[in-house]
């Protein structure tokens, strides 16, 4: 006989985790389905911005080890914009110590894991059928490029250029207490402190915009940021690459399968709020799911992302016009309080359709 729970999770992720964490704290039985054992790593700018913070103390997950950053710095040649969050600092932490903090916090509350892929299921009236478990209901936050989503036949054309990212780390011991954001004609590198030795580099870029020559893509990339090059010492771990990134969809719920994380649709990285973005999604339908109303899931989901995709759409507006990139960072630094209240508007509160509740 098939083994019964209330939920089952489509992949190992922060968002899927934190599905799970979230529907076990609330007394539902949770399957989680991943392929990959152990630590998951991924290309990812590895900021938690305050948000985030707030919403995996909600979970119980405890604070994994990091580098708190105050805010966002914006870099482009001789001149520097900063603005600091007013809601406390964000923390720079490796993907993977986050990673083995959810997992831990997860298995703590009895989520069981199971090893392998959703590559089909049976959906009925009454519930959904994967791998011989049968539950009442499926999330799906297999990531980007999600094969289920693909299955089910939701996403949509991208009306964006596709954007690449690359990312590695550096032994160099942070000199900012801020993420800093190097604005280039390509590209955009974002530095983020992990460890009091180490800064992690992503670069994100536009497919033409990789500068020609024989070597490795991601050392090429770097050389169009020749300042921060000269600061950076050796790298200590392996490239990592993420992208395309837009991904459009006509619904972000299919029957009894609600889609969470990247796997619910994406814009690009460029504001850092991928996480975030996870948690509140992976919230948002775990709430929908709790009161029995999934219907309602697609309006929650537009609620609790509206500002990530606002402004990260902006953002990417201001970069594909020459003219408007080349005014960014002066704007910023004549008028600082642009600056601190757009990272007001992209870190406040998120309050849910269906509890009323605030969600950090």
């Amino acid at each position: 006989m098939p083994r019964m729970v209330d939920l089952i999770v489509a992949g190992g992720g922060p968002a899927g985790l934190a599905s799970a964490i979230g529907a076990a704290q609330s007394g539902m039985a949770v399957t989680l389905v991943e392929p990959k054992a152990g630590t998951i790593d991924k290309a990812c700018g590895e900021g938690l911005m305050p948000p985030a913070l707030k919403s995996l103390s909600a979970l119980g997950v405890p604070h994994p080890s990091g580098i708190p950053f105050a805010g966002i710095r914006y870099v482009d040649g001789d001149l520097r914009a900063q603005g600091n969050f007013s809601a406390g600092p964000g923390m720079g932490v490796r993907r993977t110590a986050l990673h083995d903090a959810m997992r831990a916090r997860a298995k703590a509350l009895g989520v069981q894991r199971v090893e392998g892929k959703v590559g089909e299921w049976t959906e009925t009236q009454d519930g959904i059928e994967v791998n011989g478990i049968c539950a009442k209901w499926m999330i799906a936050a297999d990531g980007l490029h999600s094969p289920i989503r693909k299955r089910l036949g939701l996403g949509l054309p991208s009306r964006l250029p596709d954007r690449l990212g690359v990312r590695r780390h550096f032994q160099t011991a942070p000199w900012s207490e801020f993420v800093e954001v190097h604005w280039s004609e390509r590209a955009e590198a974002y530095v983020t402190p992990v460890a009091p030795d180490t800064v992690g580099v992503a670069i994100l870029f536009y497919p033409d915009a990789l500068p020609q020559g024989s070597g490795p893509k991601y050392n090429r990339l770097l050389s169009l940021f020749p300042e921060l090059e000269e600061r950076l010492g050796n790298p200590c771990t392996p490239v990592a690459g993420a992208g395309p990134f837009a991904q459009h969809l006509s619904s972000h719920r299919h029957g009894r399968i609600l889609l969470v994380g990247d796997a619910s649709g994406y814009v690009d990285p460029l504001t850092g709020e991928g996480i975030r973005m996870g948690l509140d999604t992976a919230e948002a339908a775990v709430s929908c799911l709790r009161s029995n109303q999934p219907e309602h899931y697609d309006r929650a989901w537009r609620r609790v992302t509206w500002r990530y995709r606002w402004m990260t759409s902006g953002l990417l507006e201001i970069r594909s016009r020459p003219w408007l990139r080349r005014q960014l960072v002066p704007t910023l630094r004549r008028c600082p309080w642009l600056l601190r209240g757009a990272l007001d508007i992209l870190n406040g509160p998120v309050k849910h359709s269906l509890t009323g509740t605030i969600a950090s």
